[in-house]
């Protein structure tokens, strides 16, 4: 009997209906005293907890300003820039310790805002 390729094992397979593949999966594990669902138990594992790392990584972040600073007038321009808000909505945000300029922004974003009213002399925090 003349060895087949992958490509011509592959191309048997594909010929095989559901019921007769299963059938064949069954007599191979038999046959070599191996289990086709071991290295899926194996992967199964790994999956939750690759799981729960995705969900303790946060993608979505707060800019929240603490504190004006002494630039307060450069720090309304920032926020003005970073949110479109009018002069008044501006300041009033910037009056009020502990507000939220940005909210359920990518990393990058919130990290370019933080840099941006810290140079303007805020402090700034990104939760």
């Amino acid at each position: 009997m003349a060895k087949l390729t992958q490509d011509e094992l592959l191309a048997q397979f594909e010929e095989l209906t559901l019921i007769e593949l299963a059938a064949f999966v069954k007599a191979f594990e038999e046959k070599f005293d191996v289990t086709a669902a071991a290295p899926v138990a194996v992967a199964a594992a790994g999956g939750p907890a690759a799981a729960a790392e995705a969900v303790e990584e946060q993608d979505e972040f707060d800019v929240i300003l603490e504190a004006a600073g002494d630039k307060k007038i450069q720090v309304i321009k920032e926020v003005r820039t970073l949110t479109s808000l009018g002069l008044k909505e501006a300041k009033d945000l910037v009056d009020t310790a502990g507000a939220k300029v940005l909210e359920k922004v990518a990393k990058d974003v919130a990290e370019k805002a933080k840099a941006a009213l810290e140079g303007a002399g805020a402090k700034v925090t990104v939760k």
